[in-house]
């Protein structure tokens, strides 16, 4: 079989990447151009100006990524965007480049849903990875259990009901002080604590998330208490999140008898997370998580997702639009 050639294009928010893949597996390339620095200043992404940045950003990032491949636009099979879910403005820029290439070139445009793209980082970092298998999906704007029944084929089986998790990691943040991006330094502080805090948790029936009660409470309790140990605060706050992406996580597995699970989104670089589902392959269940630079917002995991969109007959038309509020 012919080797297919992908070009990911991901401008879903503040990272201007593009990723030349092959055979959805294979990352020849993989460049990414980050606007942290620049939005920092003002405690998180501000639209206009990231999608500036990506107008400025996406002809050089698209040109070093096929110098990396040691190839050319000729040499591509077939061209992939991330057209949502993110910033709509953001968004149009890789979408609009991504259809003038196809278009100039004459190669299948690809729309590609972010969401499976991290979703996707797996199959580069885990080779032998297939379907069908559970993905917990933790992100700054998603948290949902998804099944993945084969490389096309998702249901949802829960998600939050409010607040993301990485939203609720970086409001969090933001209280105690912490700088953008908040999910992170949040992460590296809790490594210095303890768990001395129980903090109330949301259950439902079913496998749905609530995180604001968890948040409020963390707030609440630091403008009671402003001298409270920050560090332990965090390790509180991380645990009893983690607490409820796990116990979901094995609500889910007995209700598909399938035991092998997958972390993804920019949430699953956490170390507490990784550590504590890790422990659950003392149960026999398989766990699988990204690399820690495929966790966040890149391009490869665009180029793997659209492989198997392309091998599944998913050609979008060249009038392909950003869909800020995408869904699985």
């Amino acid at each position: 079989m012919k080797d297919i050639i992908v070009l990911g294009i991901e401008s879903s928010c503040d990272e201007t990447s593009v990723a030349v893949v092959k055979n959805g597996r294979e990352v020849l390339s993989n460049v990414i151009d980050t606007q942290i620095k620049i939005h920092e200043q003002f405690g998180g992404v501000v639209p206009e100006i990231a999608s500036r940045n990506h107008i400025e950003a996406i002809s050089r990032v698209a040109k070093k990524a096929l110098e990396d491949a040691n190839l050319t636009f000729k040499d591509l099979d077939v061209i992939a965007p991330a057209y949502g879910p993110g910033l709509v403005g953001a968004l149009l820029v890789g979408v609009s480049y991504g259809r003038g290439l196809a278009y100039a070139l004459n190669k299948p445009l690809v729309g590609v849903n972010h969401l499976e793209g991290h979703i996707a980082a797996n199959y580069i970092t885990h080779k032998d990875l297939e379907p069908p298998f559970i993905c917990m999906l933790t992100s700054g704007g998603n948290t949902q259990i998804v099944h993945i029944k084969d490389y096309c084929n998702l249901e949802v089986l829960g998600k939050t009901r409010d607040d993301a998790i990485g939203e609720a990691f970086d409001k969090v943040a933001r209280v105690i002080g912490l700088t953008y991006p908040g999910g992170p330094k949040v992460d590296k502080l809790a490594q210095q604590g303890q768990p001395t805090i129980d903090f109330p948790k949301t259950h439902f029936e079913n496998l749905d998330f609530s995180f604001s009660g968890i948040k409020t409470a963390v707030i609440n309790l630091h403008h009671k208490n402003p001298e409270i140990n920050k560090a332990d605060l965090c390790m509180s706050f991380e645990k009893a999140v983690t607490d409820v992406l796990i116990e979901n996580i094995e609500k889910a597995i007995e209700m598909t008898n399938v035991r092998k699970v997958v972390l993804a989104g920019g949430v699953s670089a956490n170390t507490h997370i990784r550590s504590e589902f890790l422990k659950l392959e003392n149960k026999d269940i398989k766990i699988y998580m990204p690399d820690l630079k495929l966790c966040t917002d890149n391009a490869a995991m665009i180029g793997a997702a659209g492989y198997y969109r392309y091998l599944n007959g998913n050609i979008s038309e060249n009038t392909l639009n950003a869909v800020p509020n995408l869904k699985l």
